[in-house]
């Protein structure tokens, strides 16, 4: 028997392409403009969206005008509102920036607040999030609105409630095997491709980072970084 991941990926994967196509353009359109006029990729993610976060900053394959937004206490107070707030303050995003900010949920006050800063400081925001779910679930912000609600665009990566998305038998309805991590990871995976495409389609060759583990890779990356190199490692 086909083991269960296999197959769900594969499903989830088919649905975001399906429905995400439009998302993905309008979102590789804004951040291709950006990159080509100085702006920053910034991403953040609290708990395991930390990790998608990180797979759409500073590796290689991506951009090099890339900043993880990482938050000291790593989502310890996701939940209490105004840490967002006051942790934004110390942070350099300028207009021409794209931030993604990333919760499958979408209604903790942390990510809400980021969002909310980010655009303030004339920043484009993106959230990613699962869209449907997070219909149903009340904002935990006194705004009253969910992640989704405050962004300029919004990618849906189409995961389950609850985000486990495997039932076996003997498990008492308990599902398994989260997949937010993995789908989200290749949304955004199919934003920079997308992107590059678009800066390609101009005339424009994309500053991307080499694998540093390659022969001449770090090189590379460190004359392009130059260019950046007052901001990538900002707060």
């Amino acid at each position: 028997m086909r083991n269960k991941v296999y197959v769900t990926v594969e499903s989830l994967i088919k649905e975001v392409e399906e429905t995400q196509h439009e998302n993905v353009e309008k979102v590789a359109t804004v951040l291709a403009n950006s990159i080509e006029n100085g702006g920053l990729l910034q991403a953040f993610g609290s708990g395991h969206s930390y990790s998608s976060a990180l797979e759409l900053t500073h590796r290689a394959g991506g951009f090099i005008p890339s900043k993880n937004i990482k938050e000291p206490a790593l989502g310890a107070y996701e939940a209490v509102e105004g840490v967002g707030t006051t942790f934004m303050k110390k942070v350099d995003v300028r207009p021409n920036d794209v931030v993604f900010v990333i919760s499958n949920s979408g209604r903790n006050p942390l990510s809400i607040e980021v969002a909310l800063k980010a655009k303030e400081k004339g920043a484009v925001t993106v959230a990613v999030t699962s869209l449907e779910v997070s219909k149903k679930l009340k904002s935990k912000h006194s705004g009253g609105k969910n992640l989704y609600e405050v962004c300029d665009y919004v990618l849906d990566n189409r995961c389950p409630e609850g985000d486990a998305a495997i039932e076996l038998e003997k498990m008492n309805g308990v599902k398994i095997c989260g997949m937010s991590t993995i789908i989200t990871g290749i949304l955004l995976e199919a934003v920079v491709c997308r992107t590059v495409d678009i800066m390609l389609d101009k005339g424009i060759v994309p500053p991307i980072y080499k694998s540093q583990n390659i022969d001449g890779g770090r090189e590379y990356n460190e004359e392009i970084e130059k260019q950046y190199i007052d901001r990538l490692y900002r707060i």
